[in-house]
């Protein structure tokens, strides 16, 4: 039976990128499923970019190496990657842009960190359907599944007609195939605290004070629609995440500052 994507009966062409790096496992899983059905260009950093977030670089220039014909290693961030490849590197606008596999979650609050969502992002700033990709973790699922999972719903993304492009964050849990109960869209979770011991002031052998941010695992807080009760649960979450921040109700609370006189 015949595809369509995007009303045109053509293979999608698809950019595939990462914050891991470009010899990441969960990058090499995408490329492998995504090339059975797609045109696919692989633009990565030449690093791991982990919580790079949205950054872009600006005060140096970057070096890009082609690895092979359709391979890119950049000297950059994932947001870098994305934006020199539409850019400069494809020779049409890609069709979708896909980030990930990240080797581990991007829930609730962090996604703001993220720098394989903010890849993803990059691409819907450019109308792109976007889609970031991360398992939380790898002792039972394997990357080949979350990279299967990961191509049955972007085919749906390029399948079915939206009135807006999308931007998903979606996490799959880790569990054996057959315990994954289904896919469930979902909003982010909230941390349920920042603890004190996020940060860690050490002093080194020459008496120098250093700072490491890290520390336990986050606690969350929120209903069963968020992502992260949908994981505990089971589940594939699906959370569709919005580029205009703007708070409309704190703007219509707002209104009176109008009237002030500076």
């Amino acid at each position: 039976m015949e595809e369509f994507f995007l009303g045109v009966k053509e293979r999608p062409y698809i950019l595939l990128t990462n914050d891991d790096g470009i010899n990441a496992q969960g990058l090499a899983a995408l490329r492998k499923a995504f090339e059975a059905f797609g045109d696919v260009m692989v633009a990565a950093p030449d690093r791991e970019c982990s919580a790079a977030g949205h950054a872009i670089t600006l005060r140096k220039p970057l070096r890009v190496h082609q690895i092979d014909k359709t391979i890119f290693e950049i000297e950059g961030t994932p947001t870098d990657c994305v934006l020199i490849s539409i850019c400069s590197l494809m020779d049409r606008r890609p069709d979708l842009v896909v980030s990930g596999i990240n080797h581990g979650p991007n829930l609730g609050d962090d996604v703001t960190y993220s720098g394989t969502v903010g890849a993803a992002m990059e691409g819907a700033l450019w109308g792109i359907p976007s889609v970031a990709i991360s398992v939380v973790g790898l002792e039972r699922v394997s990357l080949c599944v979350a990279a299967q999972i990961g191509v049955r719903l972007t085919k749906q993304i390029l399948q079915q007609k939206v009135p807006r492009k999308p931007l998903l964050n979606v996490n799959v849990p880790d569990l054996p195939e057959d315990r994954i109960r289904g896919v469930r869209v979902t909003k982010l979770g909230r941390r349920g605290r920042f603890a004190e011991e996020l940060v860690t002031r050490k002093v080194d052998a020459q008496g120098a004070v250093r700072y490491w941010i890290g520390g336990e695992e986050p606690t969350w807080i929120g209903d069963a629609q968020t992502d992260t009760a949908a994981i505990e649960e089971g589940y594939v979450s699906v959370t569709p995440l919005r580029l205009d921040w703007t708070d409309d109700e704190t703007m219509a609370d707002l209104d009176v500052w109008e009237d002030l006189t500076l």
